[in-house]
């Protein structure tokens, strides 16, 4: 929020004396000492006089989302997005008939949550109108306002509420929010997928998801947009369990925690179901039915474990010991000695080609590729040891 880009925007909107505020996640991350991501500007002048102030001062301005109040400012390719002061004329869901203000409290009351609605002055003043800081520093996630309203606006706020409780609260949820959120939830088959998906995934992204998992479950929310989820255990799940070993590794994987969570023998079938519902792109889609699919024993010794990293690749091998491991904490030392495999594993190659079995005699064709089928099987069981000269052998032998 200091940075020279950020200055040069800052200057240019308060260059005819406007005051200008930071506003939404760039000033409670910065409150909470997180990193900040995007910059996020409110102002009273319209969206013309934005875009003449940013011209003004050599900065490009992008119409955005103009008819909402938005212009993005973009400096040394760094955006910014500027929204003019709102308040709601008429609500119709997630639309609303709008008008432009110059009252900071009539915008602040379009805002989801009081610790989204929190401005910052460039000096570091803050202008916080529903207590936003104080329910920061206490963990608490509320709606601005009453909740009822706020979901009703938009109903993509209640996926909302949970995924922000899992990044910004502690203890129990607010039991306003809650009843709301129950009372609404069958409004969320509304929704396009595509939005649901979204939030969801940013929900699983959380540091600990487990806990809002179980509680969106508990009050009625999850069978509305994960039907497929048919039980979740809270804190002693194996989706808690894998966010900890993420975590100690320093790999959060939104779509392996939802895997986990159909780790069950009608895992793949549901995979695919939950996948084309959920309309993922085709790399989601193959990777979860992927995942859920058959590979989890991975028992054995070194050799099992080549073979499998062979058949499977090292990402889906990675990816399923850390799905065993969240299943099995007593084999965490067996599982960190599979991952060490993994990470020093380099793939070998079958030293035969179809050249050299085309060169033995026999007609290029389908029976060409059997027989390197065959070949490799046997070189993948013999631990790819091996040789071209052992593997010539035995390819005469199956001839």
């Amino acid at each position: 929020m200091i940075a020279p880009e950020t200055r040069a925007v800052i200057d240019a909107l308060s260059a005819k004396g406007t005051v200008v505020r930071f506003v939404g996640g760039c000033v409670r991350n910065t409150l909470l000492a997180r990193p900040v991501a995007d910059i996020d500007l409110a102002t009273p002048d319209t969206p013309e006089m934005v875009t003449a102030l940013l011209e003004e001062a050599g900065l490009r301005a992008i119409p955005t989302g103009i008819k909402h109040g938005t212009i993005t400012a973009v400096v040394e390719s760094r955006p910014f997005e500027v929204t003019t002061l709102r308040r709601d004329v008429e609500t119709y869901g997630r639309h609303a008939k709008i008008a432009f203000t110059d009252d900071w409290e009539a915008d602040s009351m379009r805002r989801d949550f009081t610790i989204n609605a929190i401005y910052c002055d460039p000096d570091g003043t803050l202008y916080d109108p529903h207590g936003g800081k104080v329910d920061l520093c206490a963990g608490r996630v509320r709606f601005v306002g009453n909740a009822r309203e706020r979901i009703a606006e938009d109903v993509l706020r209640l996926l909302r509420f949970f995924r922000f409780h899992a990044w910004f609260g502690s203890g129990g949820a607010d039991e306003e929010a809650l009843a709301a959120c129950r009372e609404a939830a069958p409004e969320l088959e509304r929704l396009s997928v595509e939005r649901v998906w979204c939030e969801l995934k940013k929900l699983l992204a959380a540091p600990d998801p487990a806990s809002d998992i179980q509680l969106m479950k508990e009050n009625g929310i999850l069978k509305h947009v994960l039907p497929e989820i048919k039980t979740v255990t809270g804190q002693k799940s194996p989706l808690a369990a894998l966010t900890a070993i993420e975590d100690e590794l320093g790999e959060p994987d939104p779509l392996r925690r939802l895997a986990v969570l159909l780790s069950d023998k009608r895992a793949v079938g549901v995979a695919k179901t939950m996948a084309a519902r959920l309309k993922l792109s085709n790399t989601e889609c193959d990777r979860m039915i992927a995942l859920t699919g058959d590979g989890y024993d991975l028992g054995g010794n070194f050799v099992r474990w080549r073979r499998a990293l062979y058949t499977s690749g090292p990402e889906l091998f990675h990816d399923r010991v850390l799905l065993a491991w969240a299943t099995d904490p007593q084999g965490k030392e067996t599982y960190k000695k599979m991952l060490a495999e993994a990470d020093g594993w380099t793939p070998p190659s079958l030293p035969i080609t179809g050249t050299d079995v085309i060169a033995m005699g026999m007609e290029p064709g389908e029976a060409v590729g059997k027989l390197l089928s065959q070949l490799e099987d046997w070189w993948i069981a013999e631990d790819f040891q091996p040789t071209r000269k052992d593997c010539l052998a035995k390819l005469r032998a199956l001839k």
